[in-house]
């Protein structure tokens, strides 16, 4: 094997892909571009061990080995999840849950409205008039399900 075959060929291309997509993931962290990363370089490596592999296997190639990398980078992350000082960090409805807030229009029927922060959800729960403080128990879609702020100790 040349230096020829390299320097001309579809490996060098395969390995700088394979290269750029891993400073891609360090730049852009995703935990993805690192699988295709994988996938190219190692099809870089089939193209150096087979000179004559027509373009399309190596396409072929590339795609196979991201759909292996890309499943075993899936199973690996469920079993063996990444762990959070703040798993709530992106759920600002889980987030919400044990807070004590203000009924705003009196929650009759089961349904009315609360306010958090410099905004309004709606609310089901027992009848509160306004001004009462509720607690949030629970989130369903978009509506808070609250009890009376005096009736359980916060969760």
């Amino acid at each position: 094997m040349s230096f020829d075959v390299f320097a001309a060929g579809p490996v060098l291309w395969w390995l700088m892909a394979a290269v750029l997509l891993g400073i891609g993931e360090l730049a852009l962290p995703g935990v993805f571009l690192i699988f295709l990363a994988i996938a190219a370089g190692i099809t870089g490596l089939a193209a150096f061990a087979l000179p004559d592999l027509p373009l399309a296997a190596q396409l072929v190639s590339f795609a196979v080995w991201t759909g292996v990398t890309v499943t075993i980078g899936k199973r690996w992350y469920r079993d063996y999840p990444v762990t959070s000082s703040d798993p709530k960090l992106n759920d600002r409805a889980a987030r919400l849950i044990g807070q004590t807030v203000t009924v705003c229009d009196a929650i009759t029927g089961g349904e009315g409205r609360v306010r958090i922060g410099d905004g309004t959800w709606s609310a089901s729960g027992p009848d509160a008039p306004a001004g009462a403080a509720v607690r949030i128990i629970a989130v369903a879609g978009s509506t808070l399900l609250v009890e009376p702020a005096d009736h359980l100790p916060p969760a």
